[in-house]
């Protein structure tokens, strides 16, 4: 079997930028293709605990790293206007040599938005919004001028240089399992479809939905890529699995996580017939929640003995 991309999740609630720039840099060192960052005002549900922005910390650790890929397990549309957006993203591309990665959503915490005074608005509202950015910022890296008319923005004749240094831009990633509004902008926009944790126990039915979607606007369903975001619960060997699983509990185990769906709680040779698993259903990359939040030992466990089996 082929290796897909493996990337961790790392949100950075908590965290100093030296413990991200830390743990960023052993992912790299080890091998690890990517790392992604959460993009809210604060922690969701945690409003007093540390945060740092999304956009500001990416941009400081690719400018501190050299070969892993970084992005965002998803930006909120609601929070930058898609021009400032695509000229962002064009600019980190550059800075970066072409290591961004452009995960987005049409944003899921209400109570960030009512705090900062930010628009909020119906799902079917945010999913009109979050198309009319996409198709903005195909145009951005496409042709590096935007031309645009639609409910939400207007934008005439508007230059995005310089364009991206990746072709056709930072690959697009868009999250989500909703089959009304958010699969059918998936078929039609995205380069990486994520399925989220939160929808793992359907994961077959979802991707048998996208696939009728983009063969009824005659897209490939090969050329999207497919990602799976999960918890894994890694324990070096048996004696410490005991433990290792009762952490993946404490802080994993409400069922919006799907730890147990995930199936990726184990020593590496249970990780790694998992991973087998999900390749074979056609999964190019996979994106990890670690139990310990990417201590040391778990990135070096993960590149070691599993990402090295694979």
């Amino acid at each position: 079997m082929s290796r897909p991309e493996i990337g961790v999740y790392l949100p950075q609630m908590g965290f100093s930028f030296d413990d991200m720039l830390h743990r960023t840099r052993r992912c790299e060192d080890l091998g690890i293709d990517s790392l992604w960052l959460y993009d809210h005002l604060y922690g969701p549900g945690m409003p007093d605990y540390p945060s740092m922005e999304a956009w500001t910390l990416a941009t400081a650790l690719l400018a501190r790293t050299e070969r892993i890929r970084i992005g965002h397990m998803v930006l909120c549309n609601q929070f930058r206007h898609p021009v400032t957006l695509a000229k962002m993203a064009t600019t980190l591309d550059q800075i970066s040599r072409g290591r961004l990665a452009l995960g987005i959503g049409s944003g899921s915490i209400d109570d960030e938005h009512h705090r900062a005074g930010l628009e909020w608005g119906t799902f079917a509202e945010r999913s009109a919004r979050l198309g009319e950015t996409l198709e903005i910022l195909h145009q951005a890296f496409s042709g590096e001028r935007i031309n645009f008319s639609g409910k939400h923005f207007t934008v005439s004749d508007m230059p995005i240089k310089p364009g991206p240094v990746q072709t056709p831009g930072p690959p697009i990633v868009v999250g989500g399992v909703g089959e009304k509004f958010t699969l059918p902008l998936v078929a039609r926009y995205a380069d990486v479809w994520n399925v989220p944790t939160y929808a793992l126990g359907d994961i077959g039915h979802k991707i048998s939905v996208l696939r009728s979607i983009c063969e009824d606007i005659g897209r490939d369903p090969q050329t999207i890529v497919l990602s799976i975001e999960a918890v894994m619960a890694l324990a070096p060997d048996d004696a410490s699995l005991p433990k290792v699983r009762s952490l993946a509990e404490k802080r994993f185990g409400v069922a919006g996580f799907g730890l147990h769906e995930a199936g990726l709680i184990g020593t590496p040779p249970a990780v790694v017939d998992r991973l087998g698993e999900l390749i074979a259903m056609g999964f190019g990359q996979i994106v990890l929640f670690t139990h310990d939040r990417c201590s040391d030992e778990t990135l070096e466990v993960l590149s070691s003995e599993v990402i090295a089996r694979l």
